[in-house]
């Protein structure tokens, strides 16, 4: 069985459709589809079911797949095996949407100047979405916002920065902040996400109730809708926030009891550890 059939199945079903983990891949459509058709022959089961332009799992797809990641995770781990460094292959690396746009880029761009035999695998995703991943053994670490619990022994975490939490708006005024975000339409980053506990908790803290105008997980719309005069917001002061914030006036609350932490969490036992640790100089070096 040729293990590349594994992977294009594998990405078929992460991406949810045959075009776009034929993008994913740099094949073709018709590439992926014969090699899932071929997969199917050789294994005698139907493993995806098309509805319309997606393609979702078969009952039968999703009982091998954990051992299909398995084997194309064991596959891609063979040529480290004789790198004596183990810097060699693939590294799948998880990151929320201001980490792509901020820290990561610079640190990727160190990472493959030092370690070039090391391929970065890069999954965008929100915090929790990665944090299941990491469980779930599809990524080898991740660059999440710290999480609300304390995790468990069988994973390393790793401060990256602190994000103090700040007010935008797009004039200045003389008033409190309280007095503005009780005067404005509040665009709110999402509560439910981890990031958007800090602001809630700022809110609950100096007694203020307010009706959302927008519920975003999404840091960058937050500050563009700002900049448009649509409301005003509450955020952490993420890196890279100034290319988003030119037209907004930024304000620090003044209190770390509500900093974003961002942290790098990977296994503590995986079989990528110098590669993951690699990857932290990088972005140390960049957060600082």
């Amino acid at each position: 069985m040729d293990t590349r059939y594994l992977r294009s199945l594998i990405a078929v079903v992460e991406c949810g459709s045959i075009a776009k983990a034929a993008r994913l891949e740099n094949l073709t459509a018709a590439a992926v589809s014969q090699r899932i058709l071929a997969l199917e022959r050789q294994l005698g089961l139907q493993l995806l079911v098309r509805v319309g332009h997606e393609a979702k799992p078969s009952l039968a797809c999703m009982d091998l797949l954990p051992r299909a990641r398995c084997i194309v995770n064991e596959v891609a781990l063979l040529a480290g095996d004789v790198d004596t460094q183990g810097l060699t292959g693939p590294l799948r690396i998880g990151a929320i949407s201001t980490v792509l746009t901020g820290l990561l880029p610079q640190a990727l761009r160190s990472l493959t100047r030092s370690t070039p035999q090391l391929k970065p695998v890069i999954v965008p995703g929100t915090s929790r979405s990665l944090y299941q991943a990491l469980e779930a053994s599809e990524l080898d670490a991740a660059i999440v916002v710290a999480p609300p619990f304390a995790l468990t022994r069988s994973f390393d975490a790793v401060l990256l920065r602190k994000e103090p939490l700040v007010f935008i708006s797009n004039e200045h005024a003389p008033h409190s902040i309280g007095a503005r975000l009780q005067s404005s339409p509040y665009i709110q980053y999402d509560p439910d996400a981890w990031g958007g506990r800090h602001a809630v908790q700022y809110l609950q803290d100096h007694g203020l109730t307010l009706t959302a105008l927008l519920d975003l997980d999404a840091l960058e719309t937050i500050a563009l809708l700002t900049s448009e005069g649509l409301g005003v917001s509450l955020v952490p002061c993420w890196s890279g926030i100034e290319r988003w914030t030119s037209s907004c006036v930024v304000e620090p609350v003044g209190d770390e009891r509500y900093d974003r932490r961002i942290v790098l969490i990977s296994h503590a036992h995986g079989a990528r550890t110098r590669m993951v640790e690699a990857l932290r100089q990088a972005l140390q070096e960049k957060a600082q």
